[in-house]
């Protein structure tokens, strides 16, 4: 069996529209509908709100950390790494 993956916005509560589909007729179909989560939006930081944010600069005082760029390579790493581990558990 193969499946196919077609994903679409409601326009109106209960109702949904699906044309172009490579089925003829009389052939049957299995029709399974998943609720996809809303995503939220982040809003969007301009320059000077990046810059009031306190984000640059937050470790230029600590002691353990010698190479910001390294530790934040090292920290995305690991969040990649959890993600990968929590998706095949």
């Amino acid at each position: 069996m193969e499946a196919l993956k077609v994903e679409r916005v409601l326009e109106r509560d209960g109702e949904l529209d699906v044309k172009g589909l490579p089925y003829k007729k009389g052939q049957r179909v299995e029709i399974i509908l998943l609720p996809q989560p809303t995503k939220r939006k982040r809003p969007r930081l301009t320059v000077g709100e990046f810059k009031k944010s306190g984000l640059i600069g937050m470790w230029k005082d600590r002691d353990d950390i010698q190479d910001s760029s390294v530790y934040a390579r090292q920290l995305r790493e690991q969040a990649q790494h959890r993600r990968q581990h929590d998706l095949a558990g």
